[in-house]
């Protein structure tokens, strides 16, 4: 129970640090609804034939792409304190030294909750209406957060990795966008090549986008989609949350 108190104190400092730096606020509110318009109203036409047969299409999949790059400032929360020193005051303290981890990957979530009501909200003034039920899209609430927490584990290693927090954004936005781009998020796979298709089949930004697609338009199948996108979940944090304590015990302890 220490340890649990531990970590919703380091989530808050983390919280609270968005009012010392508000344009921080701006990446998680105002980034993804131009994304949405800008996706809806340039590229709706093309693709579904109008602004609004597309905007069912793509709203899951601005949330989907949305919560990937919000786990990119994880990674540069955590190397900020690296960098600057806040990391040997925790080792002063009794405290787990995953909690301050935890405690990134929480606040980032209460952030992904504040992103996924916005874009909602966004996309129900725009004329999107759920087909399905709010237990349905509860469901597809949690599969992305279940996905984000354990994605964060990924930007956990970059940030401790990295130099400094500014190569961070450069090797996360990097990485994350041919993933994002690469997959259903935005246009169907059948338009794409047939050597690719296999690729964007298995990519798992394709997999959560095809179930959450399917929790809030009830057109396509969720079962298979949203386990696949679990399993993703699962195998990424099994991997690389070890990993990233193990990383940033031998980084702490060369100084």
């Amino acid at each position: 129970m220490n340890a649990l108190d531990q970590t919703l104190a380091l989530a808050w400092r983390s919280l609270v640090q968005v009012r010392r730096n508000p344009w921080e606020l701006g990446d998680y509110s105002i980034q993804p609804i131009l994304f949405l318009v800008l996706f809806l109203f340039v590229f709706g036409g093309a693709i579904a034939g109008s602004p609004d047969d597309y905007l069912a299409f793509v709203l899951p999949g601005v949330i989907v792409m949305n919560m990937l790059f919000v786990t990119v400032y994880v990674g540069h929360g955590l190397n900020t304190d690296l960098t600057r020193g806040v990391f040997d005051r925790f080792r002063a303290l009794p405290i787990p030294r995953w909690a301050p981890l935890a405690g990134r990957i929480l606040a980032d979530v209460v952030k992904q909750v504040l992103c996924i009501a916005l874009l909602l909200i966004v996309g129900y003034l725009l004329g999107f209406r759920l087909a399905t039920s709010f237990g349905h899209l509860l469901v597809m609430v949690l599969l992305v957060l279940t996905f984000a927490v354990a994605f964060s584990w990924v930007m956990v290693l970059v940030g401790v990795l990295a130099r400094d927090p500014e190569h961070v954004q450069l090797f996360g936005f990097t990485a994350l966008f041919p993933v994002t781009f690469v997959s259903s998020a935005f246009v169907p796979v059948e338009t794409m090549p047939e050597w690719l298709q296999g690729f964007v089949q298995a990519n798992p930004v394709s997999l959560l986008t095809e179930a959450a697609r399917g929790l809030m338009n009830d057109d396509g199948a969720v079962a298979a989609p949203a386990l696949a996108s679990l399993a993703w979940a699962a195998g990424i944090a099994a991997v690389f949350a070890p990993l990233s304590v193990w990383v940033l015990n031998r980084r702490l302890a060369r100084g």
